[in-house]
């Protein structure tokens, strides 16, 4: 039988033992909360300046000009100065060329046209035209480094091949295209580290191709896109449920990648990592940014590529390998999408401004510049991001590649729990390359890293991969 000195020590030891880890987990956990409490002290002054400067009445006017065109089909007149989807064209091209005025030689615009082929909502060949305005990065190790926001500028009827009914798209998606020509208009005259593309396209309504188009060329041409935005249909607050919400914006993100390899599927089911794809990533940042910028907004993820039955502009990134989402109004009215503008049963149907909502189109605009300004001024995610599984032990050994750009001050690990939705704790590691997170097992929780500059910009997560 033990003496009862012996098991007064073995318990005196425990309890020990207990303590020392119990206050290793408040200490990292207030570590934790002081890194959050500091980030949300560190607010940019110019992303909160655009912020303030979207203007709900600059969108209303572009949603109103396009309208007016009659349709914007892509199969319609493409010389009448007036009416069709050539008129609509001209029109944005002008628009973008006055913002880039005021950009001091860093923004350029385009029109990408190209020849699209019969297929099977395009009954003839028709050139596809997208407008694309550039807006360079100022930083050498950045340049390259380019962010998409999208919206489409072709409507449609009921019939997505009738290029002669009235097709006004006044949400979809004439909302979306104003949100990024304001964007442009604000955002021109800034500068950032990495570049920003903001760009129009057409023949959404026939199958994605204007924005296909787009993906594919950058694909080819080896262009960094890290990030994609498209808004498509976030024109109304109020539902046709009956539901008004303007203070929300779904944003829609795939888990397991479009593109992914039967190597990549094994090393995520091995890990657990259907939830911490590149767009997954991409959407917690415009969660976190969005909605420390605009305050009342509730950036609403949605773990899905896309709503049933419908697809959007950045499937064609995602499908090329490229991180892009989708933001949508919560509760769409499906009398006032691809419809023929008719009044049936006392009913009003069609795409008509009068359901729009011009200032919940600006918020959305502002959650949007909020992050795409953020993701422009911080660093590049860090590359090849790894944990170290050579040992069997309850901590944690992560490693990644070191940043290039000059204004680095270093790095943060953030961790969360596997169920989770966002990334809850962060610690600041300096500007290294390793690091190990004592008592913490790859096996509790999921860890990633991000890069931060000087000035307190963060840049998205890098979800580490398994390496030996």
């Amino acid at each position: 039988m033990p003496s009862r000195l012996l098991v007064s020590t073995i318990i005196s030891l425990f309890l020990s033992c207990f303590l020392l880890a119990a206050n290793s987990v408040e200490a990292q956990t207030k570590q934790s909360r002081a890194a959050r409490a500091k980030s949300a002290r560190t607010d940019n002054r110019q992303i909160a300046q655009i912020v303030r400067e979207v203007d709900a009445r600059n969108i209303e006017r572009t949603i109103r000009k396009l309208v007016s065109f009659g349709t914007r089909n892509t199969l319609s007149e493409q010389s009448d100065p007036n009416r069709g989807v050539g008129a609509a064209r001209d029109w944005l091209f002008a628009e973008f060329s006055k913002v880039a005025e005021q950009s001091g030689g860093r923004m350029t615009v385009e029109k990408q046209a190209f020849l699209q082929l019969q297929a099977a909502r395009v009954p003839e060949p028709t050139t596809i035209t997208n407008i694309v305005a550039t807006l360079k990065g100022t930083q050498p190790e950045s340049e390259a480094r380019t962010y998409v926001v999208s919206g489409h500028y072709d409507s449609m009827c009921t019939s997505p091949t009738d290029a002669k009914c009235d097709a006004p798209g006044a949400n979809d998606d004439a909302s979306g295209t104003a949100a990024v020509l304001e964007m442009a208009r604000v955002m021109a005259k800034y500068k950032f580290d990495a570049t920003i593309i903001f760009m129009a396209v057409a023949g959404e309504e026939q199958g994605l191709l204007g924005s296909t188009y787009f993906a594919e060329q950058a694909k080819q041409k080896h262009v960094d896109v890290e990030a994609m935005f498209t808004n498509d249909i976030i024109g109304s607050s109020l539902g046709g449920n009956g539901v008004h919400d303007p203070m929300t914006v779904r944003v829609f993100s795939e888990g397991v990648p479009s593109n992914e390899s039967p190597e990549e599927a094994t090393t995520r089911r091995g890990v657990g990592g259907e939830n911490d794809s590149a767009a997954r990533q991409l959407a917690r940042f415009i969660k976190e940014t969005g909605q420390r910028y605009v305050p009342g907004m509730r950036v609403m993820m949605v773990y899905r590529r896309d709503r049933y039955l419908r697809g959007g502009d950045h499937i064609p990134f995602l499908e090329r390998g490229f991180a892009a989402v989708r933001f949508t109004e919560p509760n769409e009215d499906y009398r006032h999408q691809h419809q023929n503008v008719r009044i049936e049963n006392a009913v009003q149907y069609g795409d008509l401004p009068q359901y729009d909502d011009f200032n919940y189109i600006a918020n959305v605009a502002r959650v949007n510049a909020a992050a795409l300004a953020a993701l422009a001024l911080a660093p590049a995610r860090p590359k090849n991001a790894a944990v170290v599984t050579t040992r069997l032990t309850n901590d944690t050994d992560l490693k990644w590649e070191a940043n290039k750009e000059p204004d680095l001050a270093g790095y943060e690990i953030v961790w969360r729990e596997t169920t989770s939705p966002v990334w809850t704790n962060a610690r600041s590691v300096g500007n290294v390359t390793s690091y190990t997170m004592k008592r913490m097992s790859k096996d509790n929780f999921f860890f990633a890293v991000r890069a931060v500059d000087r000035a307190g910009n963060r840049s998205p997560v890098s979800f580490p991969k398994p390496v030996r």
